[in-house]
This record gives structure tokens, C-alpha cells and sequence, in this order.
């Protein structure tokens, strides 16, 4: 479920941009809305606001809390990953880097907190998972990811997607610089992907520490992408050094794209062209629409919480066990499953704060509702297509979706 602000001033007030959204960043989440004019759409805003309300009522009353913020960028490499809850007890922790080596750790006796066995490595991103119980079994969950602090003269990019990795045709090659670069020609230089497709590859800066590259058209099936960062002693900035030479190849899957139909109610899922499953969904209300879109998954989380603060809406609402949930953007646009609306919605009526919600039950535990099949059936990198909502395009930087740029566009910003 989703939460966005249609104004330029809440939508600045609500946006909650993790500069490491490329290894899975910004996992306290919720959905973003668009504003309303008049009562009658404040009035589906106040009941929308209510359902959550009374999914909130059963939610867990455990409080996780798991130093340092999400997204921090010079995290300690003492301090950082030390898990704690209120109201409850730690269940399963777990912390391992970006390339998914665990980093091992001991939970207290009391089950209250969590901390790993040794140092952390400097510059590298690491993820937290944690989950936890109250005193009536309820389970409450908490996805993070830092980076730590990298000596003052060099400069790493975290990249995504990981080495070994399968993907679905729409996930870009996405680098995200740990301090600002001014010599993006020398950076850029050192940076090349290539595809076993032969398909030509560009670069796009986003910022002096975002540089996304992909092809005109999604990476052809079955292909394999090989990035090389040939960084070891470039100088990004003044007296700023890179230290990364590394190879990392992914391979690209079968070719899936779905498109979500917000005034059909319906999302038609197709592999390698041929259609496999039409799926009825409730996209964003009136008052709160989904954007509309090219949106590539970047994220999954069989359950994870959806907390209101995040997009600026103290307290309107925190679900900590929303099953099958995949992220769309950086401003918290999710796919996911959803179990406290009526099944009568799907397919029928745009509820959400403007996620797209598929019929789930609790627990995520069954596999035949229709959450848990797209869940069980897509991959990160596969391309979500959201059309017919009287909202605006998604903007390329919002998450990975620089196809919404054509490529005179994209190539515009490379700095060849």
C-alpha cells in the first residue's frame, strides 16, 4: 500500500530517497499518494486511511530497531548492525554484504538485541534483516541496508545487480557513487558493459554519484551482461581515488512483462510475448493514484512493514507483516499482496494509496493467492508497465527506471 502527495511541497516532505538503492535500500516503506481537491475525494481518502487503521489494530506490537538509518552511507564498522526490540523478542537476524556473504552474530539471552561477532569491512553495503515476536506470537519485521565509512581519499561504487545473478530483461546496471564525482569522463571511462546480445550500451548520470547504463530496448533473454570497473587509481575528484577493479557478469531470464491496466483493474502478465496470466488487481484511488509507467521491480520481500512516517503521514498507519512485497520506485511505489481489503475490490475498485495490490492472505503461507503467484513468479529486473491512471509519468531517477527516457535522452546524459 502506498502513500503519495500529489503537491510539490508534501511530495518534498514525502519523499524518502535511499542513496543505496542498489542493493535493496529503504525497506521502511509505504505507499505515496497524490493530493485531492474537494470532499468528496477527501472523503475516499479518510476511509482508505481507516482500512489501514484496522489492519494496523492486529499488527504485531513489537518495535524493531536497527542502528544505523536505513540508507546511512559512513556507518561504523563497530557500531553498525546492533538489532533491538521493544515489546517483544528477536527471532532471526541476519546481516550479510551486498554479494550476500553472511556476516555472523550473537543474540543475547533475553532475545532483546542482536550485534555481529566482529568488525565491519570499510566500504562495503551491508543488509539486516530482522524479525521478532510479541507476546501473542505476532511477527514484526524490519529490512535495512548501510554502507560503511571508506577512508577519506578513495571513492567505491555499490552496484547492482550481483555477480552470479539472474534478472529479468529490465534491470540496468546501476552504480551509485560513495562521494560526489567531478571527473565523470575518467569515471565513465572506467566503466564498460557489455552483452553476450551485442546490444549497444550507454551511460546516464542522475547525479555526480548516480550512473545507470542499459541498451535502447530491454536486454534480450537469456543473454549474459558482463560490467567491468576498471576504477584502481582514477581520480574522481580532487585527491579522491578509486580502489575497485572487479569483474561481475549477471545473466538476463526470460523475458516478463506485465502491465497493469488501473482503469481495467487488471494486470496482464506476459513471458517471451506470449500472455500467461491476467490477475485482477485494486490500484491507487482517485484521491491517491499510481503513477504511470515503465517500473522495474528492484526488490522483494516475502513480508516487510509499511510505516506511514516514512512519507510524512505520522501515525495514519504501520503494518508490519504486508506478504509478497515488491518495490517499484524509491518514493515507496510497491506490488504486493494485500489480505485486509475485501476480495470484492480486486478487480473492480482502485483502493490503495497507490501501490497495485494483488489478493493475499496473512502470512504469506499460501502459494495459490494470486500475491504469492506473481511473487513466486517474477524476478528483480522484471518490468512492471503501469497505464490508464490520471497520474503523471514516474520520473526515470525514482527507482530504476530509466526506460521511461528515450535514448536520445538517455545518451544525452553520458559524459563520452
Amino acid at each position: 500500500m502506498e502513500k503519495r502527495v500529489m503537491t510539490d511541497s508534501k511530495r518534498r516532505r514525502a519523499l524518502t530517497v535511499a542513496s543505496a538503492l542498489l542493493g535493496g535500500v529503504l525497506v521502511l516503506t509505504a505507499c505515496d499518494s497524490g493530493t485531492a481537491d474537494g470532499s468528496a475525494e477527501s472523503s475516499k481518502k479518510s476511509q482508505a486511511a481507516e482500512v489501514d487503521k484496522a489492519a494496523a489494530k492486529d499488527a504485531s506490537e513489537a518495535q524493531i530497531s536497527i542502528a544505523p538509518k536505513n540508507g546511512a552511507t559512513n556507518a561504523s564498522i563497530n557500531n553498525a548492525a546492533k538489532v533491538t526490540v521493544s515489546k517483544g523478542t528477536l527471532t532471526q537476524v541476519t546481516l550479510a554484504t551486498s554479494d550476500g556473504q553472511e556476516v555472523k552474530g550473537t543474540l543475547a539471552a533475553d532475545g532483546k538485541s542482536w550485534q555481529p561477532d566482529a568488525q565491519l569491512e570499510r566500504s562495503t553495503m551491508y543488509k539486516v534483516s530482522a524479525t521478532a515476536k510479541d507476546s501473542k506470537g505476532r511477527e514484526a519485521h524490519e529490512n535495512i541496508s548501510f554502507t560503511t565509512v571508506s577512508p577519506d581519499n578513495s571513492f567505491i561504487g555499490n552496484f547492482t545487480p550481483e555477480d552470479g545473478s539472474t534478472v529479468g530483461v529490465g534491470m540496468p546496471v546501476s552504480i551509485n557513487f560513495n562521494k560526489p564525482i567531478t571527473d565523470r569522463k575518467a569515471v565513465q571511462a572506467g566503466i564498460t558493459v557489455t552483452s553476450s546480445s551485442g546490444q549497444e550500451v550507454a551511460g546516464h548520470w542522475f547525479s555526480s554519484q548516480r550512473f545507470d547504463l542499459r541498451p535502447e530496448n530491454y536486454w534480450q533473454g537469456g543473454s549474459t551482461v558482463t560490467l567491468k570497473l576498471d576504477l584502481d587509481g582514477v581520480e574522481g575528484a580532487d585527491g579522491v581515488y578509486g580502489v575497485q577493479q572487479k569483474t561481475v557478469t549477471f545473466k538476463v531470464g526470460r523475458n516478463q512483462v506485465s502491465t497493469v491496466d488501473v482503469a481495467a483493474h487488471t494486470m496482464t502478465v506476459t513471458r517471451d510475448g506470449k500472455t500467461v496470466k491476467t490477475i485482477p488487481i485494486s490500484a491507487g484511488s482517485s484521491a491517491n493514484p499510481t503513477y504511470n509507467g515503465q517500473m522495474v521491480i528492484s526488490e522483494k520481500y516475502k513480508e516487510t512493514r509499511m510505516n506511514g512516517d516514512t512519507v510524512g503521514f505520522g501515525g495514519e498507519y504501520d503494518i508490519k507483516d504486508v506478504p509478497h512485497a515488491m518495490r517499484l520506485s524509491t518514493s515507496g511505489t510497491f506490488i504486493h499482496g494485500n489480505y485486509w481489503g475485501g476480495r470484492s475490490i480486486f478487480g473492480s475498485v482502485n483502493t490503495s494509496h497507490g501501490c497495485v495490490g494483488l489478493a493475499d492472505v496473512k502470512g504469506a503461507g499460501d502459494s495459490n493467492q494470486p500475491g504469492a503467484w506473481f511473487y513466486n513468479n517474477s524476478l528483480v529486473g522484471d518490468l512492471v508497465i503501469v497505464k490508464n491512471s490520471p497520474d503523471k509519468t514516474i520520473t526515470a531517477d525514482n527507482g530504476l527506471n530509466g526506460w521511461n527516457m528515450n535514448w536520445a535522452e538517455w545518451k544525452a546524459g553520458s559524459a563520452r
